[in-house]
């Protein structure tokens, strides 16, 4: 059996506040690359209602909010949505979940290295002339969201807002812009007419939208960090999620303002160039190359909040004695989890390498390939916590109101599961890969979540102190106890 962690072994005590964990969330997001790179494909699909699309997703994201913040108060736990439902299902369930939430952000940070490189690439010889192959540039990468990450919390909060702040001024310097002089034919409400909102494609751009999301469940992830954190959480939660949802469906709807009626033809023909396309012709040249840079910075900022988010979750479960107790070190000097960050790191080495070997295009096959099987992993995680929120207060003493126990858990499930569903029915638009592809990334998600399932029962049978620990470490304490056998 461990021993408790003492202050040596902590995270730094109240590093974050609300805005710092915000920024985490929401350059996890990477607002750039998703309007620039994928809601020209909701429009192409969906026709100019694709900007409400993101209100939807974001409504019900906002009633899971709702529960899992609600929640949030019982909960002493990095451990997020395998918290969550270890302790609203079950440590087998629990565990299984934890297990998916580590693939899934492994799967999705790894993947973006893809594009990371491939942006870098191409912005870099097209530039200043550089030609470098793809996969040199996503060593850097690598390198470098290593290091920020071996560094304080403090450290990567600070460049993460910079980055932030960056990408999402050059959106709304366009977006101001295009308002000015009034678009391309005068500025129209016609992306929120009903006509425009049952076009055959919204089923299948929802599928997009949700995945445009992930990770703001990294609020809870940074408990042990946060200042306050009975408070700091759920503002996080929900500034994070209301943004996106608002900021996503205003620029989507810039655009269609951009190209007026000429918008369908152009997401159809070139979607790719929509967003540079309206910089270059209502702001400048410069416009677009800066934009093009910051499609860089937008991954790399995103890489960074993932990587900080795996680390923190192997943290938690390090803590509790489901993975070894080594990987959770912290470093005397930084307070970071460096051992779990130079594994990730080499995680990715390793499965991006061998893309690299392969011969493989860093976009259509390790970006789209890779993470796919994440987005779905987060979705299903989100209706399996939203449900696990209903079940803990069915069987816990609480003052909460039956809006946030019952009815805003439930009607979050219901809506996530489907959600889920469209994502599996509609899992050709995020891969463009053949059946075999999908096959293979469908069937990965449920495989992990039952050796996760099964790794807890073997706990149960052969380490059972260990077993009891799980889901069970309070991070407000001053040190980790590890709970009583049996708990």
């Amino acid at each position: 059996m461990s021993e408790p962690r003492d202050s040596a072994e902590r995270l730094e005590r109240g590093a974050l506040g609300v805005g710092s964990i915000v920024f985490f969330v929401v350059a996890a997001a990477a607002p750039l690359t998703v309007m620039a790179g994928i809601a020209p494909l909701g429009i192409k699909i969906a026709g100019i209602g694709a900007p409400v699309v993101y209100l939807v997703a974001g409504l019900v994201l906002a009633i899971f909010a709702v529960a899992f913040t609600a929640m949030s108060k019982y909960i002493h736990n990095a451990g997020a949505f395998y918290s969550y439902i270890t302790l609203g299902m079950g440590k087998p369930v629990g565990l299984g979940s934890a297990a998916v939430a580590v693939f899934s952000y492994n799967a999705i940070q790894i993947g973006l290295y893809g594009a990371f490189g491939y942006f870098a690439s191409v912005t870099a010889k097209d530039l200043v002339g550089v030609n470098l192959p793809w996969w040199l540039w996503a060593g850097v990468g690598m390198v470098l969201v290593w290091f920020l990450g071996y560094r304080s919390i403090r450290a990567g909060a600070v460049v993460l807002g910079v980055l932030l702040i960056a990408e999402t001024g050059i959106l709304v310097i366009l977006a101001v812009a295009v308002l000015i002089q009034g678009g391309a034919e005068g500025v129209s409400l016609d992306s929120f007419t009903p006509a425009n909102l049952t076009t055959a494609g919204m089923a299948s751009v929802l599928a997009l939208a949700f995945g445009a999301f992930i990770g703001f469940e990294a609020t809870a992830i940074y408990r042990e960090e946060a200042r306050n954190p009975d408070r700091t959480i759920p503002w996080a939660t929900y500034i994070a999620v209301g943004f996106l949802a608002l900021f996503y469906a205003f620029m989507a709807w810039m655009i269609v303002q951009a190209f007026g009626s000429k918008t369908m033809s152009v997401a159809t023909s070139d979607p790719a160039s929509m967003y540079f396309t309206a910089a270059t012709d209502y702001v400048g040249a410069w416009a677009t190359t800066v934009m093009r840079i910051l499609i860089v910075t937008s991954n790399f900022a995103a890489l960074l909040a993932f990587h900080n988010a795996i680390t923190r979750y192997v943290y938690a479960l390090s803590a509790e004695g489901v993975l070894p107790r080594r990987l959770g070190h912290v470093h005397p000097k930084y307070r970071s989890p460096y051992i779990a960050g130079l594994a990730q790191t080499a995680l990715a080495a390793v499965v991006v390498g061998g893309f690299a070997l392969f011969g493989a295009d860093p976009y259509l096959q390790l970006l789209l390939w890779v993470n796919t099987p994440g987005v779905v992993g987060f979705v299903l995680l989100q209706g399996l916590a939203a449900f696990a929120v209903w079940r803990f207060f069915r069987r816990t003493p609480h003052a909460e109101s039956a809006v946030r126990t019952v009815v805003a858990p439930l009607v979050a499930s219901a809506l996530l599961l489907g959600a889920t569903g469209l994502i599996v029915w509609n899992i050709d638009l995020l891969t463009a890969g053949g059946p075999m592809v999908d096959t293979i990334i469908l069937l990965s998600v449920p495989a992990v979540f039952l050796v996760g399932v099964w790794y807890a029962t073997w706990m149960r049978k052969h380490r059972p102190a260990d077993y009891a620990r799980i889901g069970t470490t309070n991070v407000d304490a001053d040190e980790l106890e590890d709970a009583e056998p049996g708990a």
